[in-house]
């Protein structure tokens, strides 16, 4: 089971994008993206990457974003 937190400040982004840690977001109440890793975020766009040559843009103020840990 995993532990899911939302991602809202810019410290919570900063430390996703240093842990490699893998995100959920959602979009109009559904999910459009899960288990890629930040490589970049601003005020306006957070860039994920899960693959290669696959990197996603989502706006931060369309979407929500949430870290996925294990339960230790």
């Amino acid at each position: 089971m995993a532990y899911i937190r939302p991602l809202h400040t810019d410290a919570d982004f900063q430390e996703a994008l240093d842990e490699r840690i893998p995100v959920r977001v959602f979009r109009d109440d559904h999910m459009v993206e899960s288990g890629s890793c930040i490589v970049r975020f601003d005020e306006r766009t957070v860039v994920l990457q899960s693959g290669v040559a696959d990197l996603a843009y989502h706006a931060r103020a369309q979407c929500e974003f949430f870290e996925l840990r294990k339960r230790s």
